[in-house]
């Protein structure tokens, strides 16, 4: 879908933001590329539409060259999504989401509808929104005006450029459920930009860490977490000292039937976390043992968060 041969991008001092980039995107799938400040993350997302031009190699859509497409038909059938809203205050939310179907020279009745589709899509009632202005919507109203508007003209490509990054924690973490829920009805190839290991991890069908322009480590969240392939990963992530682990950090009460079947796949509490991230990697809840007795359960989504959480803490991941 979206390859990168050899890219390489310098500035006129020589600088190098990426250097030699090897990457192939997947049809469908939900790319996240992180890493700490100014390590070519956003770089390689703005070269995709050519806001950024690549200095050397060449980036290939569906086989073609990205020069060889006419610049705005290119943009146009890819949505872009930023951390800065950038509504325009002026227009309605019905007119900031038909901008590009007006750029197409779709019909009314078609942009009409089209709205009314994605605004029911995202909770935001069309009645009650569509004529209203953004500075009549909350940030996280806004911002999800901001991803339908990139979905308006149905494009195959969607960057977003740390879209959720400003908004509260519940906002944010509301449209982050809200994209995964989004994402399995238009199976669109997304590429998105963030500085959160916790948001990698919770939206990515895989992730690409990177560092000084380059591309350190490509793989799925577990991979990611189960084999690390040095010490800058392992800290990016949070695995850090696996002997300062306690297992009280992850444990949960054992709350529904799920956990009840699945307690029989069991840990030690005393297990150290390299046995439980490898464990985890085959099973999605883990009872734990201790004395003889399953005290609780262990799963996959919260140790996610326990890592994540711990990096964080620890002041590894950087805006």
């Amino acid at each position: 879908m979206i390859a990168f041969e050899n890219v390489t991008k310098k500035y006129e001092n020589d600088q190098v933001a990426v250097k030699a980039i090897n990457l192939e995107i997947n049809k469908g799938e939900f790319l996240v590329l992180i890493g700490p400040s100014g390590c070519g993350k956003t770089t390689l997302l703005k070269m995709i539409n050519r806001l950024i031009h690549l200095t050397e190699g060449t980036i290939r859509i569906n086989g073609k060259r990205i020069s060889d497409y006419n610049i705005h038909e290119l943009r146009w059938n890819i949505g872009y999504v930023l951390q800065q809203i950038a509504l325009f205050p002026h227009m309605t939310i019905e007119e900031n989401i038909a901008v590009v179907p007006e750029l197409k020279k779709w019909s009314k009745p078609q942009i009409q509808q089209r709205v009314r589709e994605l605004l029911n899509m995202v909770g935001l009632e069309p009645d009650k929104y569509s004529q209203r202005k953004p500075k009549e919507l909350s940030g996280g109203e806004q911002q999800r005006v901001g991803v339908v508007r990139a979905l308006a003209a149905d494009p195959e490509i969607i960057l977003m450029d740390e879209p959720f990054s400003a908004l509260d924690p519940i906002s944010r973490t509301k449209l982050q459920d809200d994209l995964l829920e989004l994402q399995q009805t238009i199976q669109k190839t997304i590429v998105f930009v963030s500085h959160d290991m916790q948001e990698a991890l919770k939206l990515g069908d895989r992730i690409c860490v990177m560092k000084d322009g380059e591309i350190v480590q490509l793989g799925t969240p577990h991979e990611i977490i189960q084999n690390p392939v040095n010490d800058f990963v392992r800290e990016f992530v949070g695995i850090k000292e696996f002997g300062t682990f306690h297992i009280q950090a992850v444990i949960e009460p054992i709350a529904d039937e799920v956990h009840q079947r699945n307690r029989e796949n069991t840990i030690s509490s005393k297990d150290s976390l390299h046995t439980i991230l490898q464990k985890l990697a085959h099973d999605e809840c883990l009872g734990v043992e201790q004395n003889g007795k399953i005290i609780g359960v262990v799963t996959r989504a919260s140790m996610l968060q326990y890592l994540a959480q711990d990096s964080l803490e620890r002041g590894n991941i950087n805006g």
